[in-house]
C-alpha cells in the first residue's frame, strides 16, 4: 500500500495580515478524512516555515504533493518566514531549482496572491502547479483548497479536482473562480498518471490499522481523525481565544468532549505563537483545597512550571495585602511581564473548587476581575481564560463578581443527525438505514456512548444486535458509566423521584425545576419547553430496571 503524502507548508511572517491558515489546514484534513481515500492520503503539516524549513521538508518527506498556504508577493516571489519571524522572500527561479531536484512531487498548490510567476517557473519540472493570477481572498483560497481535496480524496483527476475546487468558490457565491490557475508541463507526456489512483486500494485497508491508540477513553487526541467538529462551537471559540483579555466558559456533562475541546483551543493558540497552559483542578492536593493561601499557591506555582519559569513567589508573596492581591500581583507583576506574547491559561475541571464556598468565592472572584482589567490594563490584555466544568455552579457568587455570566458561554451539545453520519463513515462502517436508527435510539448523539459502540462494532469485537441487548445491563459495554450515573442519582432522593417518574412516561413531562436543571446538568435528560425526557433509550431502559422497585 502507498499512501500518498501531502506536505502542508504553512507562513504567515508576523509582519504580514494575518491569514486564517489553521482553518484551511483543519478543513482539508476534515473532508479528506471522509473521503474514500482517507487511508491513503496523509496530511503533513509546518507551521512558521522559513527557507531552510522548506529544504529539510522535502528531502525528509519526499511528498507527491506539496501545498503552500500563505502570502505571494509576484516577482519577489513567495513569502516565507526569517529566523526573526518577519518575511523572507524566495522567487520563482530558486523554487523552480529546489523542484528540479524532488522528482517525487507531482503536483504543487501555491495556495498565496499572486503566485502565477511561481507557479510557471514551476511547473518546468513539475506535471500539475497551481497558482492564483491575482489577489485571493481568505474566503475564497480556503474553499478551493477544500473543493481540490475533496475532489482527490474521492479519486478524481488532478485536473478535475482543480475544477472541483474552482466550483467550491463558486457555489459560496464568491466572485474569485478566475484566479485559480492551473500550469501544466509543456514535456509531459499522456504515459503520466493525472489521478492519485488508491480508491481500489482504500477498499481493502483494513480498519483495525486506524484504530490504533484510539480507544474510546478520555479525550480525542489531537491528530485524531474521530473528532467531529460540532459548528460553530470551533470557530466562535478559536475567534474569541484570539481576542485581547477573552474568557471563554465550556460546560456539559462528564464525557461529553469538553477536554478535547479545550486542547483544540490551547493547540490553536499555539499556533498563534501564544504561550498555553493547562490545569486540570483535579490534580490540586487536598491540603491545598483547605486553605486560600495554599490554594492560590499552587495555582501560581501550577502556572509558572508550565511556563517554564523560576518560581518567585517568595518575592511577590510578602507584603501584598490580601491573600488574592498577592496572586494578582504575582501575575501582574511577574508572569505577564516576563511572557512577550499572550497567555493561554486553560482551567479544566473547575467543578473540584466548587465544594468548597471560601476558596470558590475568591478564586472565581479574582478571576472575573482579571477578565474585566484586561478590558483596558494593557498587560491583563495579554491574558485570555479558558473555564471548563460539568456541574451548575452552586456557590453563592455575586453577580459582579462571578465569571460564569461573562465571556463566551460554550454548552456542548450532542452529535445532530450529519455529526453521527461523519462519525460514522469515519469508523468505516457500513450499516443499514434501520441499523443507524437502532443505534441513535439507543445512544442518541451521546460522543462517549457513540465513539465505544462504533469502536467495537469496527473491531469486530460485538455485533450490533449483541449491543443492542447488552448494553442496558450490568454486563455490556456501558456498565461504569452507567453505575457512575446511578450513585450520583442515589445520592439525592429528590432527584431519583424525578428520574422515576421520567423513565415511567411515555412523553415528555414537566417536573421541578430544580430537579429537571440537575438531571440536564448530569447529562440524563433533554429539554422539550418545559418538559423533559430521557436522553437516550440507554437511560431509560438501564434506569427503569435500577429504579423501579424503589419509591
Amino acid at each position: 500500500m502507498t499512501v500518498t503524502k501531502i506536505l502542508v507548508l504553512a507562513a504567515n511572517p508576523s509582519d504580514t495580515t494575518r491569514l486564517r491558515l489553521p482553518e484551511e489546514v483543519r478543513e482539508i484534513r476534515e473532508g479528506l478524512a471522509l473521503s474514500d481515500g482517507r487511508e491513503l492520503l496523509k496530511v503533513i503539516s509546518q507551521w512558521a516555515v522559513r527557507p531552510k524549513d522548506l529544504r529539510r521538508a522535502m528531502l525528509k518527506y519526499k511528498p507527491r504533493i506539496v501545498h503552500f498556504s500563505g502570502h505571494g508577493a509576484g516577482e519577489q516571489g513567495l513569502v516565507f518566514e526569517s529566523d526573526a519571524g518577519n518575511s523572507k522572500f524566495i522567487d520563482a527561479s530558486a523554487l523552480s531549482r529546489l523542484f528540479k531536484l524532488c522528482p517525487s512531487v507531482q503536483c504543487v498548490l501555491l495556495n498565496a496572491c499572486y503566485s502565477e510567476v511561481q507557479a510557471e517557473a514551476i511547473a518546468q519540472h513539475i506535471d500539475f502547479v497551481i497558482g492564483m493570477n491575482s489577489s485571493i481572498g481568505d474566503r475564497a483560497a480556503i474553499k478551493f483548497a477544500v473543493g481540490f481535496y475533496d475532489g482527490l480524496g474521492y479519486g478524481r483527476s488532478i485536473k478535475e479536482a482543480f475544477e472541483f475546487g474552482l466550483l467550491s468558490i463558486d457555489f459560496e457565491g464568491i466572485p474569485e473562480s478566475a484566479i485559480p490557475v492551473l500550469k501544466l508541463r509543456e514535456q509531459k507526456t499522456n504515459t503520466q498518471p493525472e489521478s492519485l489512483t488508491f480508491q481500489a486500494e482504500a477498499q481493502s485497508q483494513p480498519i483495525i490499522s486506524a484504530l490504533a491508540g484510539e480507544e474510546p477513553e478520555g479525550l480525542v487526541p489531537i491528530d485524531s481523525s474521530f473528532y467531529i467538529e460540532r459548528s460553530p462551537v470551533e470557530s466562535d471559540c478559536y475567534d474569541t481565544v484570539i481576542s485581547p483579555g477573552s474568557l471563554i466558559r465550556i460546560k456539559a456533562p462528564r464525557q461529553m468532549g469538553k477536554t478535547s475541546l479545550l486542547v483544540r483551543i490551547l493547540h490553536y493558540a499555539k499556533q498563534q505563537k501564544y504561550e498555553t497552559v493547562r490545569l486540570n483542578l483535579q490534580t490540586v492536593e487536598t491540603k491545598a483545597l483547605s486553605d486560600v493561601n495554599e490554594f492560590l499557591q499552587w495555582f501560581c506555582a501550577s502556572v509558572t512550571e508550565e511556563l517554564n519559569l523560576l518560581d518567585k513567589m517568595s518575592d511577590y508573596w510578602m507584603g501584598a495585602r490580601g491573600i488574592v492581591r498577592r496572586c494578582q500581583r504575582y501575575f501582574e507583576r511577574y508572569l505577564l511581564e516576563a511572557i512577550p506574547v499572550p497567555i493561554v491559561l486553560g482551567l479544566d475541571e473547575v467543578d473540584q473548587v466548587f465544594e468548597h464556598a471560601e476558596i470558590a468565592t475568591d478564586f472565581f472572584g479574582m478571576l472575573r476581575d482579571w477578565h474585566e482589567v484586561g478590558k483596558t490594563t494593557p498587560v491583563w490584555r495579554k491574558l485570555r481564560l479558558v473555564i471548563v466544568h460539568s456541574k451548575e455552579v452552586y456557590v453563592p457568587l455575586s453577580i459582579n463578581h462571578s465569571p460564569f455570566n461573562v465571556g463566551l458561554p460554550v454548552e456542548l451539545r450532542e452529535f445532530n443527525q450529519a455529526e453521527i453520519e461523519a462519525l460514522i463513515q469515519r469508523y468505516h462502517l457500513n450499516l443499514a438505514v434501520q441499523q443507524k436508527q437502532q443505534l441513535i435510539n439507543l445512544v442518541g448523539g451521546h460522543p462517549y456512548l457513540l465513539r465505544v459502540a462504533l469502536y467495537q462494532l469496527a473491531r469486530g469485537r460485538i455485533t450490533l444486535p449483541r449491543l443492542l441487548d447488552e448494553a442496558p445491563t450490568e454486563s455490556g459495554l456501558y456498565n461504569d458509566h452507567l453505575r457512575r450515573h446511578l450513585l450520583n442519582l442515589e445520592a439525592e432522593s429528590d432527584l431519583v423521584r424525578a428520574f422515576q417518574q421520567v423513565i415511567s412516561a411515555n412523553q415528555p413531562i414537566e417536573i421541578g425545576s430544580t430537579e429537571a436543571f440537575k438531571l440536564s446538568s448530569m447529562g440524563l435528560v433533554k429539554y422539550q419547553r418545559n418538559q423533559v425526557f430521557p436522553l437516550c433509550d440507554l437511560y431509560r431502559q438501564y434506569f427503569q430496571n435500577r429504579l423501579g422497585q424503589k419509591s
